[in-house]
C-alpha cells in the first residue's frame, strides 16, 4: 500500500514533452485543440499522454483559457419528475457519451423550483460552465431568455416556445409523429379516436395535438372536443384524463396519447373501467421510451431518435461555444407497431 510519501508523482506536461521529445509548447498546443501541430507531433504527444497517464489539469487550464470545459445539462422539472419520466434519463446518457468522446464533462443540474433556477442560472452565469443543453418538458421561456440575456451558449432540446429565433434547438418532428399515430388508428378501422395532449404550454402538447387535428381531418372525422383531454406527462395524468374521456364519450374505440408514461396511466383507467387494449379501445403512445416495453400490452408509439438528438444538442453546443450562431435541427420520427393498437 502507498503512503504519501511513496505515492508515485503525478506525471507533468514536461514529462509528456520528453517521452514525445517535442517541445513543452507544442503539448500545450495539441491539449488546447490540436492548432498550429503537425499531423506528426500531434501523433507522439498524444502517445506520450497515454504512456505517461498524464491528466489535464482543468482547474489551471480554466485560469489561463476563461473557459472551463465543462457543460450543464440543466433540467427545469421537478426532481421526482426526473425519476420518473424514462426520457430525460435516456437524454441525460446519451449526451454523456457524446461529450466523453470530447473529453467534456456534463454536470447534471435540476431547477424544478424558482428558488434552485435562481441558484443554478447563477452558477451557470459565473462561468463555471461554457454551455448548457436546456432539457424541459415545458418551454423553459425565463430561463432561455436570462440564459440568452448573459451571453450563454445553450442548446435547447425541443422548440423553446417564444424563443425560436434566439437560441439554437433539437427537436423531433412531433405534428408528423401524431399525424403518423391518428393514421395508422384510422387504418386499423377506429373511427372515434381520442387523445391525451401534453401540457399546452410546452412544444409537445402544442404540436402533437395539432398533427391529432389536421389527420382527423384528413381522413374526414370531426375533431370533437369532447374526445380532447389534457395531460401532463405523468402516469398519473394519463390515467385521470381517460377517466374523464370514457366519462365524457364512452363510446371511444381509440386514444392518442402523447407520451408513454400517460399512455401506461391510460392502460390503468381502461382496466379500472373493464376495457381492454386493443379489444376495446386501442392505445397508442409517443416517445418510445422503457415504458413502452413494460406496457402490457406492449405499446404501439412514435420512436423519438434520442441518440440522434443528444449527438446534435451536443454538436450544436459546441458549435455555439466556438462562436458559431445559433441553429435549427428537425429530426423525424417513426411509428413502431406493438400489440396496443
Amino acid at each position: 500500500m502507498n503512503t504519501p510519501a511513496s505515492r508515485p508523482r503525478p506525471s507533468t506536461i514536461h514529462d509528456v514533452a520528453r517521452e514525445a521529445g517535442v517541445s513543452r509548447g507544442t503539448v500545450s498546443r495539441v491539449l488546447n485543440g490540436g492548432h498550429y501541430v503537425s499531423p506528426t507531433a500531434k501523433a507522439a504527444v498524444d502517445r506520450a499522454i497515454r504512456k505517461t497517464g498524464y491528466v489535464v489539469n482543468r482547474h489551471a487550464r480554466s485560469l489561463i483559457t476563461g473557459k472551463s470545459d465543462s457543460v450543464a445539462f440543466l433540467l427545469t422539472e421537478p426532481q421526482e419528475r426526473f425519476f420518473e419520466d424514462p426520457n430525460f434519463n435516456v437524454l441525460l446518457r446519451a449526451c454523456t457519451q457524446a461529450l466523453a468522446a470530447q473529453d467534456i464533462p456534463l454536470l447534471l443540474m435540476i431547477a424544478g423550483t424558482e428558488d434552485e433556477r435562481r441558484r443554478n442560472l447563477r452558477f451557470i452565469e459565473a462561468g463555471h460552465v461554457d454551455g448548457v443543453l436546456l432539457v424541459s418538458s415545458h418551454s423553459g421561456e425565463p430561463v432561455v431568455a436570462r440564459l440568452h440575456e448573459a451571453g450563454v451558449p445553450v442548446v435547447a432540446c425541443g422548440k423553446p416556445l417564444g424563443q425560436t429565433t434566439k437560441v439554437g434547438y433539437v427537436a423531433a418532428d412531433d405534428r408528423d409523429g401524431a399525424r403518423d399515430m391518428v393514421r395508422h388508428l384510422y387504418m386499423s378501422g377506429r373511427r372515434r379516436i381520442a387523445t391525451v395532449t401534453g401540457p399546452l404550454d410546452t412544444p409537445g402538447g402544442v404540436e402533437r395535438l395539432a398533427g391529432y387535428r389536421e389527420m382527423l381531418a384528413e381522413c374526414g372525422l370531426h375533431a370533437d372536443e369532447a374526445l380532447i383531454a389534457t395531460g401532463d406527462y405523468s402516469r398519473v395524468g394519463g390515467e385521470s384524463a381517460v377517466a374523464q374521456l370514457l366519462e365524457r364519450a364512452p363510446d371511444i374505440d381509440a386514444v392518442f396519447v402523447a407520451s408513454d408514461l400517460m399512455a401506461l396511466g391510460a392502460l390503468d383507467a381502461l382496466h379500472q373501467a373493464g376495457r381492454h387494449a386493443p379489444d376495446d379501445v386501442a392505445v397508442g403512445g409517443f416517445d418510445d421510451s422503457p415504458a413502452a416495453l413494460a406496457a402490457r400490452p406492449p405499446l404501439t408509439t412514435i420512436r423519438q431518435p434520442w441518440d440522434r438528438i443528444s449527438g446534435e444538442m451536443v454538436r450544436m453546443l459546441l458549435a455555439r461555444i466556438a462562436g458559431e450562431k445559433p441553429s435549427t435541427v428537425i429530426l423525424p420520427t417513426e411509428l413502431v407497431v406493438r400489440e396496443s393498437a
